[in-house]
């Protein structure tokens, strides 16, 4: 095992987490999985060469339609802390030490206690959240409720497409969601469940039953390592891509100790279709500021099918987050119109059935509590059983109808860029016209962009077609030129995104293309994110 020097600054964090004995379990659990994790990677592969070469379309397995058919099995009910989870707080990056202590004081039943989407993985990053983590679980915090008491915690590790590049075992980087999910359990896992607080986690990206299987074998081995009973790790699976939408019944099979429900939310699932189908002309996906929303065909079957689905095997369906930042003033038009639409979009998902959702706004919490309140009975919505739906693959697959606008290439652009530029500050998201900005929103824009141009999709605007130029000199009007001739950062920034959206094939993920990349990696050295207010190239670790 090899692990690079700790961080400037985080001296003593690091001896607390690398201890020998956490090194040596690190060690275990990596070189046990390192296999599974490349073969379940592979199979992602194999999926989408397969799906390219036949022309096929996803669908209900057949293989597993046992599973689906058969009435009698469940999941094992959830412990009474995540049985009341209407509000939780989503993308908060536990290195946000000052958000961090607010989200545990505050009166959210949940914290989605983020490595993913809303965090930018660095080095200081990782240790700085996982040791603040370790605060919170030992009650270091001042003026901070115990463990028992506060906000559960829900861990969410990096997912498999992200590796940790500060740790090599057996000679190979390893991979970052073990780093993650090894050192939380390690050092917090026998705390948690002490206390009847956890260990509970969120688990991105899951593409596969396959996938949700290797998690379930790694759950097992922490447990039997860590003598925890069995069932002691509950995990929510957030169905981010639509080939998992296909094997919802088979993920909570596969967890059926484990799980603590499903997750869904609109943009990274968004997002997977120009993944899997983005060369295919009949999956355009039209302009998302204008035409996208949970209203729509292919994401309220989605929704309806998770809801059904998760209640019928008695666990609990988790909406998506809400991003939009409340304005201060109660009395504003601005503070009501921004809550009127969030109240309107979250009324939706709780009459779909769904038993909580997120928000990033900490003043969001207690209004939409009292929407749970105000419509909903009781702890869940586990009696919605919504006989009433059917969800076939025509409407899981079904694209919106609709085009392209200037407002919204500019739109999608924006956020690509200022999500670079805000991953090489060392920031995992950014706050952008009135609303939080994290990968999901920067996955989607980067997709539509690429989609676009692949198709040569002609504007509703004024008929130009978004291209290879139309794109930079949208990119590089006059106030974004001005702003990158004062900060090189955010030039390098715009030129990483036209590399993405030009590419010839489609760069899977976005955090998977900047996590290799060496302008990020070469900012990551010592100095971290003080060094890089310098803008001043660094070496590679």
């Amino acid at each position: 095992m090899e692990l690079s020097p700790p961080p400037s600054g985080l001296e003593a964090e690091y001896e607390t987490l690398f201890t020998a004995d956490s090194l040596l379990f690190l060690h275990e659990l990596v070189s046990t999985f390192n296999e599974e994790v490349d073969q379940v990677l592979r199979l992602r592969v194999s999926r989408k060469a397969h799906l390219d070469l036949s022309g096929d379309l996803p669908s209900f397995l057949e293989n597993t339609s046992h599973i689906r058919t058969d009435p009698t099995w469940r999941v094992l009910p959830v412990p009474p802390r995540l049985q009341r989870r209407h509000v939780d707080i989503g993308d908060l990056a536990p290195c946000d030490t000052q958000r961090f202590i607010k989200a545990l004081q505050s009166p959210a039943q949940g914290i989605q206690v983020d490595f993913d989407d809303g965090n930018c993985p660095t080095y200081h990053n990782q240790i700085k959240g996982i040791h603040n983590i370790l605060k919170a679980v030992y009650n270091q915090f001042p003026n901070v409720p115990p463990i028992s008491q506060a906000p559960v915690l829900m861990l969410r590790p990096r997912a498999w497409n992200m590796l940790e590049h500060n740790m090599m075992v057996e000679g190979r980087e390893v991979p970052g969601p073990l780093f993650d999910f090894g050192l939380l359990m390690f050092h917090c896992g026998q705390t948690l469940s002490a206390n009847q607080s956890g260990p509970f986690f969120y688990l991105s990206k899951v593409e596969s039953f396959m996938e949700a299987r290797l998690w379930n074998k790694i759950f097992v081995w922490c447990q039997q390592k860590l003598g925890l009973p069995l069932g002691s790790i509950k995990a929510t699976v957030l169905i981010e891509n639509v080939l998992a939408a296909f094997e919802m019944e088979e993920i909570l099979y596969e967890l059926r100790e484990h799980s603590a429900g499903l997750n869904c939310g609109i943009w990274d699932y968004s997002a997977s279709f120009v993944n899997k189908f983005g060369h295919r002309q009949a999956f355009l996906l039209p302009d998302r500021s204008k035409y996208v929303n949970m209203e729509k065909r292919f994401l309220r079957s989605y929704m309806e099918l998770l809801v059904q689905t998760c209640h019928r095997r008695g666990a609990l369906a988790t909406g998506g987050m809400a991003a939009p930042l409340l304005p201060p003033d109660p009395l504003s038009d601005s503070h009501r119109r921004v809550l009127a639409a969030v109240s309107r979009l979250k009324l939706l998902e709780i009459q779909a059935g769904v038993d909580g959702f997120m928000v990033y706004d900490l003043s969001l919490i207690d209004p939409m509590q009292k929407l749970f309140r105000l419509n909903t009975e009781g702890d869940n919505q586990l009696n919605q059983l919504r006989h009433d739906v059917t969800v076939t693959p025509d409407d899981l697959l079904s694209m919106p109808s609709g085009g392209v606008t200037l407002y919204g290439l500019k739109y999608n652009i924006a956020v690509g860029v200022l999500f670079i530029n805000a991953w090489l500050s060392g920031e995992g998201h950014f706050f952008y016209r009135g609303q939080v900005e994290d990968s999901a929103t920067a996955e989607i824009s980067r997709s539509q962009v690429w989609q676009w141009i692949c198709h040569q999709t002609r504007l509703e605007d004024d008929g130009r077609v978004v291209s290879r130029r139309l794109t930079p000199a949208t990119l590089l009007r006059k106030p974004i030129l001005a702003a990158c001739t004062r900060d090189l950062r955010l030039l390098t920034a715009a030129d990483m995104f036209l590399e993405v959206v030009l590419k010839r094939d489609f760069p899977e993920f976005i955090t998977t293309y900047l996590n290799q990349e060496h302008t990020f990696l070469s900012s990551q050295s010592s100095g971290q994110t003080e060094a890089l207010a310098t803008d001043m190239p660094r070496p590679k670790l």
